[in-house]
């Protein structure tokens, strides 16, 4: 009986190529998004699942000012940890995020992803050594493990075992491990881990309010995460109660599971990879939304062809077929085409996946080798061919013999109403994934053309990132504005959009430490952002004592110590952080957007402490071109052995919102692809009703009926499903979206013109699929339409 299902289910297919291939099609391209999306979701929580070692935590250091908490310790955390809890905690490994110049030969290689980490790195985490010994690889300080493409990248088919390169022109460093290539569900990404042990003697390294990097501990296996966090107070009154009370502010220690870092929050605080469970969530959503919609076609069209297999039907039951061999003969063909489109479906997705990885801007594979990509296309060909056959399975079989044989099927007003809610299904779907595309890429759109309240035009961002820019950096200035491109340089701490660290400030008349903020500038700094001031005046070199003794704040900063910009300047406030002598506000400048716009307008306070890490240079109008060449030929006199690196500051944009860009574009492919699946939904049901009503259609074509009258018929039907539908799907897009741009601080506002887009967009696409079939039922012969009776 099984081998007879099939070859009439095949038979049935190649017979009816044309709704065959419809049916494929939406199925192919159904399960092709939920592959991807399958993929992007195990990756997303499977993220630092594969270590080996359990129990492992990441210190996260608190304020008990705004109860924020950051990764970054110093380095005697570690070892005072490892000491105070010999019996809790069995390791402590430090990670320092890096970069530098590896060269080698007549080679040299900028890396931005260099790890400085314990010797214990490679026995804590599971990052495999294809070469080397994991125990030992990063014992002796002069070594280095480098990752297989960075390997490739030096050393090309050689065996990198025993070579040795250069850190900064200054380390010497053998190569003692090759590990494996990160992966992509990792939080901690490296391209070269080399031994803290090199840095050791570093005055920073002693110091426990360096904050420079991360420490992870492994807990014993019968420790209490919970009792041991309560015992830290007494900790870090130990070992950082004199700096506290210096610095007026109280620090406490919290442990993160590592399983858990991936999903925090990222922020201006953390370097690593973050994922957002929401965004997790949403893709989940379309890719069952999108499978709906598949199934519903199915559902549709097979009914649709209801109306040619009655008598196949019919002619069965009088030979004896029971309905429940009927039933499992159509779930069977529905089973057959799911394979098939499975098929198609791998096939398709192995095409896609480099262009899929580019957008998500990280390596995906698809897991041949493990067991669920292989249980999750079982449970799809079960479900799909299940649930999108049973209903014509059904319908089908509880035809009479007797209506069967004459070819006139009594489908009923349920059949109808049925139909009809399906379809309203399908383009609520629809809708509501272009009302989302339309938002998304109105907020980017946004923010992109906000005034941000600096110029970014014309403004190159070079990193002081290395010792020989940061030794000769004044006269890299200096020479750059000797130049005739050049119209303003200044250096700072940090860019806009970039890292602004949060300072714990005493300011006259204020009782509580005031969080803010910190930019640490030279004079120029005002000038070259074009900011402006509106209270007090700008640092100046004709005043001597600024130096030393003078700070900028911004508007809001000033407003959250409860003063109007003029009464703020003139009044002391000191850095407790940095155990300085007090300063005085000498201006107060317009609020300007230094944060991401994801984030509320912060106090900043601006000093001229030295504290350098980028060069913003303002060029003038002119040529591009040979600007940026003078600028490479600075650098080059300043850091000779370092390549010249630059960004420009409009472009940081496409860097700061990079994931909101990339789910832009994945939702904008994932809409139009339910779109379309959902108009082959709706041909198979105008084809249904043309069908259904060929003998009204001639009767009206008879009676003086223009084409134009039928067709207006035929769509104004087809059409109420479709507004239906989108009266559903509005006031959905709107709550769901509204909590969307929750995540932006400022953002565009929800008007009704979004919604009257995605409607018309919606009926515009929906009329010219009802059009195709219903402009060629309308201008059939009428004479062969009454015949068919």
């Amino acid at each position: 009986m099984l081998k007879n299902f099939i070859k009439i289910s095949w038979r049935n297919l190649y017979k009816n190529k044309s709704f065959s291939l419809i049916h494929i099609l939406g199925l192919t391209i159904g399960i092709t998004v939920c592959l991807m999306i399958f993929l992007f979701i195990t990756n997303e929580f499977s993220v630092d699942k594969f270590h080996k070692n359990k129990n492992i935590y990441r210190v996260m250091r608190g304020f008990d000012v705004d109860k924020m908490k950051v990764p970054y310790v110093s380095a005697p955390y570690a070892s005072a940890l490892l000491n105070d809890y010999p019996n809790d905690i069995k390791r402590a490994v430090r990670v320092m995020p890096n970069s530098g110049l590896i060269s080698f030969g007549n080679q040299s290689f900028s890396e931005k992803n260099i790890y400085v980490a314990d010797a214990d790195f490679f026995t804590l985490f599971t990052f495999p050594l294809v070469k080397g010994n994991a125990a030992t690889a990063l014992k002796e300080p002069g070594s280095i493990v480098i990752t297989q493409t960075t390997a490739k990248k030096y050393f090309g088919n050689q065996d990198p075992i025993g070579k040795v390169v250069q850190l900064d022109k200054q380390l010497q460093l053998k190569v003692t491990g090759v590990a494996k290539d990160v992966p992509s569900n990792s939080h901690l990404n490296f391209d070269a881990v080399i031994p803290i042990s090199n840095y050791t003697s570093r005055d920073w390294f002693k110091a426990w309010t360096y904050n420079n990097g991360f420490t992870y501990v492994q807990l014993a296996d019968n420790v209490d995460k919970a009792q041991l966090e309560k015992r830290f107070p007494a900790f870090m009154e130990k070992y950082m109660g004199k700096d506290m009370q210096k610095m007026h502010v109280r620090f406490d220690l919290a442990l993160t599971p590592l399983n858990d870092i991936y999903f925090e929050p990222s922020s201006t605080f953390d370097n690593v990879k973050h994922g957002d469970k929401t965004v997790v969530y949403i893709f989940l959503s379309i890719a069952v939304l999108i499978l709906v919609i598949a199934c519903i076609n199915f559902m549709n069209l097979s009914t649709i062809r209801a109306v040619e297999r009655s008598k196949e039907v019919g002619l069965r039951k009088v030979m004896g077929a029971l309905r429940n061999h009927l039933v499992w003969q159509f779930i069977g063909e529905s089973v057959l085409l799911t394979l098939i489109s499975c098929a198609f479906s791998i096939g398709l997705l192995m095409l896609l996946m480099p262009w899929y990885n580019n957008i998500l801007g990280y390596h995906l594979t698809v897991p041949w080798g493990a067991s669920p990509i292989y249980l999750f296309l079982i449970g799809v060909i079960l479900f799909v061919g299940f649930l999108a056959g049973s209903y014509p399975a059904f319908f089908l079989s509880a035809f009479s013999p007797v209506q069967a044989l004459k070819g006139k099927l009594q489908l009923g007003k349920g059949g109808s109403l049925f139909r009809q809610v399906l379809v309203v299904v399908q383009f609520s779907i629809s809708v509501l994934l272009i009302i989302g595309t339309i938002i998304i890429r109105n907020q980017m759109s946004f923010v992109k053309n906000k005034s941000l309240g600096y110029e970014k035009e014309q403004t190159v961002l070079v990193p002081i990132n290395n010792d020989d820019i940061y030794n000769n950096k004044n006269a890299f200035k200096n020479d750059l504005l000797n130049n005739s491109n050049v119209a303003s340089v200044s250096l700072m701490s940090g860019e806009p959009g970039g890292f602004h660290d949060m300072h714990g400030f005493d300011v006259e008349g204020q009782n509580d430490v005031f969080k803010s903020r910190t930019e640490f500038a030279d004079f120029e700094y005002v000038k070259t952002l074009g900011l402006k001031i509106i209270a007090g005046r700008d640092f100046s070199p004709q005043f001597a004592t600024d130096t030393n003794d003078a700070v900028l704040i911004n508007r809001t900063a000033a407003t959250k110590l409860n003063f109007t910009p003029e009464q703020a300047v003139g009044k002391w406030i000191k850095n407790t952080m940095r155990d300085e002598h007090r300063r005085r506000i000498v201006g107060v400048i317009e609020d300007y957007n230094f944060l991401s716009l994801k984030e509320n307008m912060d106090a900043l306070v601006i000093s001229p402490a030295d504290d350098r890490r980028v060069a913003v240079i303002k060029l003038k109008a002119g040529n591009l071109q040979n600007a940026l060449a003078a600028l490479k030929a600075s650098y080059s006199k300043a850091a000779p052995v370092y390549p010249f690196e630059y960004t420009f500051l409009d472009q940081k944009f496409d860097t700061v919102y990079k994931t909101d860009l990339r789910q832009q574009t994945i939702l904008s492919i994932f809409s139009s692809l339910a779109i379309f699946i959902a108009c082959l939904g709706l041909f198979g049901l105008s084809l249904f009703t043309a069908a259904k009503r060929t003998k009204e259609i001639g009767v009206r074509k008879v009676l003086g009926s223009s084409v134009q009258n039928i067709l207006l018929l035929l769509s104004k039907d087809m059409l109420k499903p479709v507004l239906i539908a989108t009266v559903i799907a509005m006031p959905l897009g709107y709550y769901a979206m509204d909590k969307w741009l929750q995540n932006f601080a400022y953002r565009a506002p929800l008007n009704a013109g979004v919604f009257v887009l995605a409607a018309l967009i919606t009926f515009a696409i929906a009329f010219f699929t009802v059009s195709f079939q219903s402009v060629k039922a309308a201008v059939a012969n009428p004479i062969k339409s009454l015949r068919s009776e």
